[in-house]
């Protein structure tokens, strides 16, 4: 299994996230396409974020990323839409306007990604727990 690490945990969490423009307007595309990519790309390295695969459609951005378990995805996700609203507005101010600073809508689709089903943590699950009853009994048997 390919994973990563910390100090003390060793971990595989990817999740495969969709988000919009708000009122999911066709704006990314040309230099603003261009620009939302790199302000993303740059974003997640920031925060050890690594992007497994990614595309930026005319209304909406897919995203498939390995996130640290010491981040939340509500936390990272909060995060990415916010400081990229920013400075797409800093480098496309036409797109905005001085009442309104949110480019994203609020919400996002988010599902997790493994190779892993119910039915293999069950399986895995209960063979564990089997072996830990065959080395007890070896520890209770007298000499």
């Amino acid at each position: 299994m390919d994973s990563s690490s910390l100090a003390h945990s060793k971990w595989e969490c990817q999740y495969h996230i969709v988000f919009i423009p708000k009122y999911r307007k066709k704006v990314l595309y040309g230099k603003v396409r261009d620009d939302v990519r790199e302000i993303i790309r740059t974003l997640c390295k920031y925060k050890q974020v690594e992007i497994i695969a990614g595309a930026v459609c005319i209304d909406h951005v897919h995203l498939c990323v390995s996130i640290p378990p010491k981040i939340s995805i509500s936390d990272f996700m909060g995060y990415l839409k916010g400081k990229s609203a920013l400075m797409i507005y800093d480098k496309h101010p036409e797109m905005g306007n001085k009442w309104d600073r949110s480019f994203w809508a609020r919400g996002y689709y988010v599902v997790t990604v493994g190779n892993l089903t119910e039915e293999n943590i069950k399986e895995y699950i209960h063979k564990q727990a089997e072996e830990s009853k065959r080395e007890a009994e070896k520890v209770n048997r007298p000499l």
